[in-house]
């Protein structure tokens, strides 16, 4: 089955985790010469082992590469596109790298704005750089719909209330701490409008997103898997999506307990 047509992109955003990038494919390599060796020498079952684990790290080599180079941008357009944006919309990235979803975003804005927020980890993304997002929202022609800030997801320099839709691509799962992320969360919570929604997509500690939302009264708090397309390397590390929204003002939703 062909892939869903998506936007061409014409910025570079880099890669994903690339030292583990690096490994699965450094690892996998050397473990295919050392199958190629054994086999040479007729090791048998040796050689068989070593050719299983050659096959299963170049196969999360050849994931991850994908994911971070195709897949997530599919993935990403659906999303966004099953959020139906007017267009008139302020949106935050938390954690935006080089902007590969504040991107996306702007597309679909006219008269709104998209905002986004890192501290620029060369770890989490290569080449990590505020002046990179910038370049890339030049390259793609939508630098008068963007805004880029430095700071921190766990206490963010915006008002309460200042979004209407607040997203987030494998980023707040770099907070070292259980307490940390909780507290990213709150703070998207805080930000976003009533009536506004959420949107965040990652591959660990979704389960204390979803905690969070709804002890914070958040409503419809979903979560989902989004497929072959968002592993990094396999099932285990594959991405998940928490959405949610935020009641409007008068509503009758009520934090829960936790």
């Amino acid at each position: 089955m062909p892939e869903p047509s998506t936007v061409e992109r014409r910025g570079e955003y880099g890669y994903d985790a690339p030292y583990a990038l690096l490994a699965f494919a450094g690892i996998g390599t050397a473990l295919a010469i050392a199958a190629g060796v054994a086999w040479w020498r007729q090791a048998g079952r040796g050689a068989t082992i070593l050719t299983g684990y050659a096959v299963f790290c170049l196969a999360n080599a050849a994931s991850f590469l994908y994911t971070t180079r195709r897949g997530k941008f599919v993935v990403w357009d659906r999303i966004l596109d099953g959020l139906r944006l007017r267009g008139d919309e302020a949106v935050l990235h938390m954690g935006c790298g080089r902007g590969l979803v504040l991107i996306k975003v702007a597309r679909r804005l006219t008269s709104g704005r998209a905002t986004g927020i890192d501290l620029w980890s060369t770890t989490d993304q290569s080449s990590n750089a505020r002046e990179a997002t910038l370049r890339n929202a030049s390259i793609e022609g939508v630098a008068d719909r963007i805004e880029v800030q430095t700071g921190d997801m766990r206490t963010m320099p915006f008002a309460p209330a200042s979004f209407d839709l607040v997203v987030s691509s494998l980023a707040i799962h770099n907070i070292p701490s259980t307490a940390g992320r909780a507290q990213a969360i709150t703070e998207a919570w805080r930000v976003v409008k009533p009536g506004g929604r959420l949107a965040i997509a990652d591959i660990r500690s979704t389960s204390t997103y979803v905690r969070t939302l709804r002890q914070l009264g958040a409503a419809d708090v979903v979560r989902t898997g989004l497929g072959w397309r968002f592993w990094y390397g396999n099932p285990m590390a594959g991405t998940s999506l928490v959405t949610a929204s935020k009641p409007p003002h008068g509503s009758d939703a009520q934090p829960a307990r936790p």
